[in-house]
């Protein structure tokens, strides 16, 4: 896809749903990144290994992003790989969903969801800010792009609070709270970053649902819901494609579209 080319790219939550199918489409650019770090809770899991096989450029990643002991191992071995080289482009893509309505939101849920969507990508994005600043030094005198240095944070218009999206189908309270917490997350690190190079904003991957067949090197999707994966990771590197740096800060849609906070 032209305008995206970053060389280094980690994606987090690649066991499956969205982490694994923004992998897949990384890897059908017509130019690859030279890196693809697919982050995941089980480096064994069959899907992942059977998309990363044959790809030498893929990376797989043990990294529990709720766990700083595992954040860390992760960061040394993106360390060793990069060979002194910076890491471009971040793509926080791991997240947890419970259904639940106002009247029977828990906070044993509420925990949960910010620990994976909110705390999650905070601590994942400190713990790697040292090589994505190195790559926004190694690509200095460029304006900001997620070939530079970029944080994605994958989120959901659930979590808008002007849009407050689809109350009556789904209420889905920690969801929601965890989402906002992670849009202004994502304005905090425009904030603080973007004057380092580092580019920082928030996607909604659309309403994704499917059920999956796997093949070598290949995968099935049977679309469930409004939006299938293959469109949505599609539309998703094309914005990614497109951002600059008045996109600092900012939330989109897979389409394109820019969100209200």
């Amino acid at each position: 896809m032209e305008g995206l080319s970053a060389r280094s790219v980690l994606v987090t939550g690649c066991d499956g749903g969205m982490g694994l199918g923004l992998l897949k489409r990384f890897l059908e650019l017509p130019t690859p990144p030279q890196c693809l770090f697919a982050a995941c809770t089980d480096p064994d899991g069959k899907a992942l290994n059977e998309m990363a096989l044959g790809s030498p450029n893929v990376v797989v990643l043990p990294l529990d992003v709720t766990d700083p002991s595992s954040i860390q191992a992760a960061v040394g071995r993106v360390q060793e790989e990069l060979r002194g080289a910076g890491l471009n482009l971040l793509i926080n893509s791991a997240g947890a969903r419970r259904h639940s309505t106002l009247a029977n939101e828990s906070a044993e849920n509420m925990a949960l969801l910010y620990a994976t969507n909110t705390i999650g990508p905070l601590q994942t994005s400190q713990a790697f800010m040292p090589l994505l600043k190195k790559a926004a030094e190694e690509n200095g005198g460029q304006g900001l792009s997620c070939g530079r240095a970029a944080i994605v944070n994958i989120s959901s218009v659930l979590g808008s609070i002007e849009v407050a999206d689809a109350w009556d189908e789904r209420q889905d309270v920690s969801y929601r709270c965890s989402k906002a917490a992670l849009n202004m997350l994502t304005k905090c690190l425009a904030l603080e970053y973007g004057d380092s190079g580092i580019l920082c904003v928030s996607v909604d991957p659309g309403c994704v649902s499917f059920l999956m067949s796997l093949r070598v090197h290949s995968i099935s999707l049977t679309p469930q819901g409004p939006v299938t994966l293959e469109e949505s990771t599609q539309g998703v590197l094309q914005v990614l494609a497109n951002l600059s740096t008045t996109s600092n800060g900012t939330f989109w849609d897979w389409k394109g579209q820019r969100l209200p906070w």
